[in-house]
């Protein structure tokens, strides 16, 4: 265990030690166990940095094996990681993730087939996008999103993601500078259609810490879609307390429901393993101890099973741990006390008894947590840069607890 600790304290991304306004969620997928990419930074905020570039290498004596030792292709085993992979190599893992097509929060199974030498995909992507066409700096600013960039621009947010060679689940951090290709009359005469003028705004939101779009644009009751299309946002956006929102003027009586995204009815309920059934148990048994509502139960158990797909884990973003992936450099206790996975529960769900006294908020602590969406009551609890993410645990929960609890 020491030297699995060891090996992936040595491979951490640049940006492990930097301030985040804001924390997210560890990606999984559906489908049967998983093992994860990398110590996913999932929880991204608009500050943090993107992997640097991947001509910029530490080059260290003795780490990296000769070329020709490194097999072409790695089929993926059980417990398997990308930085695993890679420093069994001697390669980085930003260089495999890039091969790949992978991010950092991506899941990646046993019998996956990986790329470990040729040319990556970020920058056969970059090649491909610089050819014949012109492109100008821009340099990202508090609140900017890579549509709102690209609208300004002029051109497809496609175009300025492979300029710049980002995904859709890429962040964009203040001071960064963006390649923003230059808009061609010729070029992009298909889509110069004038845009539509903006709605005018019926009110304006200033958001605060655990706001959501969802839960914004309920609360004045409009549709998501319309409150992103106001402000030039995405689903994949990310706001930030302080920000300013305009909020449309809702059409007729009775505005659209807006629910946030829940498991498909073709999705199956997750059959735990017995970690996780055994971690399931004692969430289930905790919150039976302290008294809270089984709906309360539901929430911590998809908020573990969203932040570490219900495993105590030993690594995270920066210094997350454990089943709820909290932060000591938060106030959530020492490293030995989020690992403590008893203590971590009753931290979660907080209220009279929680260990953690007043230095962080649980459920029972935020009122009217009754009264929220699934996901909404797990976001003010977790602060999350995927806030929707929770509600995709909320049929799988009430089913765990029937069955477990």
């Amino acid at each position: 265990m020491r030297g699995k600790l060891l090996r992936q304290f040595r491979i951490r991304p640049a940006y492990a030690g930097l301030p985040a306004a804001l924390v997210g969620s560890l990606a999984v997928a559906l489908g049967g166990p998983a093992a994860v990419a990398a110590e996913p930074p999932a929880r991204l905020a608009p500050d943090v940095r993107l992997e640097p570039d991947v001509r910029a290498e530490a080059r260290t004596a003795g780490l990296r094996v000769a070329a020709a030792a490194i097999p072409a292709t790695y089929v993926v085993k059980k417990g398997d990681t990308v930085s695993a992979i890679a420093a069994r190599f001697g390669l980085r893992t930003a260089d495999v993730l890039a091969r790949n097509g992978l991010s950092w929060s991506s899941i990646i199974r046993p019998g996956q087939v990986l790329e470990l030498r040729g040319a990556t995909h970020a920058a056969t992507t970059a090649k491909a996008a610089s050819a014949a066409t012109a492109y100008r700096a821009y340099v990202v600013r508090a609140g900017d999103t890579v549509s709102a960039i690209a609208a300004r621009g002029g051109v497809p947010v496609q175009k300025v993601l492979s300029a710049n060679g980002l995904s859709w689940s890429s962040v964009i951090y203040p001071g960064q500078r963006l390649r923003v290709p230059v808009a061609s009359a010729a070029a992009e005469a298909p889509v110069a259609k004038k845009a539509p003028a903006p709605k005018k705004a019926a009110a304006s939101h200033t958001v605060r810490a655990g706001d959501t779009v969802t839960g914004i644009a309920a609360k004045h009751g409009v549709s998501v879609d319309a409150v992103l299309g106001a402000n030039g946002l995405s689903r994949s956006s990310i706001i930030y307390p302080g920000q300013k929102l305009a909020i449309p003027a809702a059409k007729g009586a009775a505005p659209a429901s807006v629910a946030t995204p829940k498991k498909a009815a073709s999705e199956k309920i997750v059959k735990l393993d017995a970690e996780q059934t055994r971690n399931a148990k004692l969430i289930i048994r905790i919150g039976r101890q302290l008294g809270v509502p089984e709906r309360g139960i539901m929430i911590a158990l998809g908020t573990a099973m969203q932040e570490s797909w219900l495993r105590n884990l030993d690594w995270g973003d920066r210094d997350s741990l454990g089943l709820f992936q909290q932060r000591p450099s938060t106030g959530w206790g020492t490293a030995a006390q989020v690992r403590n996975a008893e203590r971590s529960i009753r931290a979660f769900y907080g209220g009279a008894k929680d260990p953690n006294g007043s230095r962080t908020r649980g459920l029972l602590d935020i009122r009217g947590w009754q009264g929220m969406s699934f996901a909404q009551a797990a976001q003010t609890v977790q602060i999350s840069a995927y806030p929707d993410r929770y509600a995709r645990w909320e049929d799988d929960a009430r089913a765990w607890l029937k069955a477990l609890g």
